[in-house]
């Protein structure tokens, strides 16, 4: 099953929010229509800004700890 590993910004040079998901377009209406309470709705991150689209949800939730630990660039 896909999954997709995405960042959501606030504003230019503003607040970043870098999860995963297996539906994109689903999970971006939750997070810009403020559906879920969290980190997004508080800070107002609203605007996707990248993604990666990954064969399995595994391989993005791994790759989304790679981000978020600071080494972006992969392996």
């Amino acid at each position: 099953m896909k999954g997709y590993v995405y960042i959501l910004a606030s504003a230019r040079n503003g607040t970043l929010y870098t999860g995963v998901t297996r539906d994109l377009a689903g999970r971006l209406y939750e997070h810009q229509n403020e559906l879920t309470p969290g980190f997004t709705s508080k800070y107002g991150v609203k605007t996707l800004v990248w993604f990666e689209e990954h064969d399995l949800l595994t391989t993005a939730i791994t790759r989304e700890k790679t981000i978020k630990n600071g080494r972006g660039s992969g392996s």
